[in-house]
């Protein structure tokens, strides 16, 4: 007998066929078999979702799942058990592991074991150069053949022009996209936002003009290669706006943001929580607003967590020689519905577009959507339910996050891939 699985009464957003609508949705046998107001039938669980918020599974396209080599941080079980949480039916992992995901076999490895633990779909990222180290090419075409869906070396962006030049033809070759950790580092070295507050607290500061001149030195690249390219993680006034003056001129250039980066400024670190250091760092105020009037504008395209997963005593060094990073799998559709939604910068059908529908297609992979025939990746939501971030639940295995104790809203209540229900919440 086929395996069915109705949804019924929710209210279902598809920005893929621009549905908004109180409907039903039967997923048979992993597939979206019907979507409508009259939709019934199959013989399988039924989930009454009145009340609720029926969407395309969510996609983060930027997260750490750090194996292998750093599985006292996360490991792809946890890491998914967290997505899942979340409501993502995908997820795609940067290459910064140990070894790194610079050759084919650490591509498969990925695979396999999100294949046999995993609560979600894993999409590895595969590192630009050998070892991150930005001097020489990694195998990109080896990697393209084991599944890698894109390409970076985030945690470190490209320093050499020439390099990163010939990744871009390399990676173009291939049609996929090149994600840029924007930062010189001969311009920075610091552990927060450089401005009033660090020189108030008496830490080196990180200037945003260290995003922006890569940002800009990239996108002269693009305009001479054609290469898909994609700003990692925006975070300054500047950056928006070369992303926008690209985008204007035609190139295939996007970006994305995180929630920390829309709901917090450079003054939270004044309390030295090792837990509001992140790369790139909170910024002011002014910088705050340009990303907000980008999400707005559509000038940023995804939003994604970085999830970053650190243990207690990694963080608990004092705030300088702590390490970058929080976590945001379980917390991020609350947090941008607290700083999009609530203001009205967004509709939800917006913002799932740029949680679920644009990540798949900047990425080239399934999903984003809820045609007929598609997989059954599928998130649902209450978005007017109220719950209290309680970091000590979470099912990563860190618990490095500035949003402990935040009232929020929009809990996740079932996220389903393939047809199969992962998460209840």
């Amino acid at each position: 007998m086929p395996q069915s699985l109705l949804i019924r009464n929710g209210r279902v957003i598809d920005p893929s066929q621009e549905i908004d609508e109180t409907a039903s949705l039967l997923l048979v046998d992993g597939r979206i078999e019907a979507i409508g107001r009259d939709v019934g039938g199959g013989s399988g669980e039924v989930i009454d979702a009145g009340g609720q918020i029926v969407s395309p599974g969510l996609i983060d396209m930027h997260v750490h799942l750090r194996e292998p080599g750093q599985e006292h941080k996360e490991t792809i079980e946890t890491g998914t058990a967290a997505a899942a949480a979340g409501g993502f039916t995908a997820v795609a992992c940067m290459p910064n592991t140990d070894p790194p995901l610079h050759d084919d076999t650490q591509v498969e490895y990925v695979l396999r074991q999100a294949a046999r633990v995993g609560h979600c779909r894993v999409y590895p990222i595969g590192a630009l150069t050998r070892d991150r180290a930005g001097r020489q090419l990694a195998e990109i075409g080896l990697m393209v053949r084991a599944g890698a869906v894109a390409f970076s070396d985030d945690g470190d962006g490209i320093a050499d022009a020439g390099v990163c030049l010939q990744a871009m033809r390399y990676v173009g070759m291939f049609g996929k996209l090149l994600i840029q950790h924007c930062e010189d580092r001969t311009l920075t070295g610091g552990c927060m936002n450089a401005g009033p507050t660090a020189t108030r607290l008496g830490l080196p500061g990180m200037p945003g003009i260290a995003e922006e001149v890569m940002t800009t030195r990239d996108i002269t690249l693009v305009r001479a290669t054609g290469t898909r390219y994609h700003a990692a993680h925006v975070s300054t006034a500047g950056m928006v706006d070369a992303v926008r003056r690209a985008r204007a001129e035609g190139l295939p250039v996007s970006t994305e943001v995180c929630p920390h980066h829309l709901l917090l400024t450079d003054e939270a670190c004044s309390t030295y929580d090792p837990n509001t250091k992140m790369s790139p760092p909170l910024r002011s105020a002014a910088d705050v607003e340009a990303c907000l009037e980008g999400v707005r504008d559509g000038t940023i395209e995804a939003l994604i967590t970085d999830h970053a997963p650190h243990t207690h005593s990694e963080k608990e060094v004092g705030f300088q020689n702590a390490p970058f990073g929080i976590i945001g799998l379980e917390t991020s559709l609350a947090l941008f519905a607290k700083a999009l939604i609530d203001p009205g910068l967004q509709t939800w059908p917006q913002l799932i577009e740029k949680m679920s529908t644009r990540p798949a297609q900047l990425l080239q992979v399934p999903g984003g959507t809820l045609k007929v025939g598609q997989p059954a990746d599928v998130t649902i939501f209450d978005p007017e339910r109220e719950w209290t971030i309680d970091v000590e639940r979470s099912r990563s295995l860190s618990r490095n996050s500035p949003f402990d104790g935040w009232q929020v809203r929009c809990p996740v209540t079932a996220t389903i891939v393939g047809g199969k229900v992962r998460y209840r919440g």
